[in-house]
């Protein structure tokens, strides 16, 4: 037979248990519609001050990953807008043999489209335990990973978007056996970016965030 004392405490117990139950459930629902948010490619991503401030939390998380690895805003904004066109959850198409569907040609994903191995890497060296692809100020902080190990590795300026994407899409190795000049549709594409960064580059100065 429960007590006095006894019956008070459960009541408090139980007050503190339903209240901690009420505040998680409206956490995950915070967050579930912030992601719903995010997860919505920007409506002009050639224009990196519309994109900043319609989403201005991104910008925040650029600028900390260009003060950790020395990449500028634009270049690796320029980087993940060629890679994925800022959508979160991007893979490469999957192709099918009748109604059979064939593995992806890579296991490329998220805003950065980083493959299993090289973002396995990250993790390891720079990236945290609940680090996802699909989280913009992971993929970000990525591509500025990556950019100041080919400056490290390659000896490549981090100011020069067009090689830091051959890195990037090549890999290291791939860079230094120079497998990008046989490509003319990359050293293209190379030259794209580091045009679109100089856009945003000009773009950023100009804004007001």
């Amino acid at each position: 037979m429960l007590t006095v004392v006894g019956c008070q405490r459960s009541v408090v117990l139980n007050y503190w248990i339903t209240w901690l139950y009420k505040g998680l459930l409206l956490s995950v629902l915070v967050l579930m519609l912030a992601d719903c948010d995010n997860s919505q490619p920007p409506t002009r991503p050639q224009d990196l001050c519309s994109v900043f401030k319609e989403k201005p939390g991104w910008y925040r998380q650029a600028k900390k990953s260009e003060a950790r690895w020395g990449t500028s805003v634009p270049v690796m904004m320029a980087i993940m807008y060629q890679e994925s066109c800022f959508r979160q959850d991007v893979r490469p198409p999957r192709r099918w043999f009748w109604i059979i569907p064939l593995p992806r040609k890579s296991s490329a994903y998220g805003y950065a489209q980083a493959q299993d191995a090289v973002w396995g890497e990250y993790l390891k060296e720079a990236g945290g335990w609940f680090s996802s692809r699909k989280n913009f100020g992971d993929a970000i902080d990525f591509i500025g990973w990556y950019n100041h190990k080919s400056h490290r590795i390659n000896k490549v300026s981090l100011q020069q978007a067009d090689q830091l994407y051959l890195n990037y899409h090549e890999g290291w190795r791939g860079f230094r056996k120079q497998h990008w000049k046989s490509k003319k549709w990359l050293q293209k594409t190379a030259k794209k970016i580091q045009s679109q960064a100089a856009k945003y580059q000009v773009q950023l100065g100009k804004c007001h965030l």
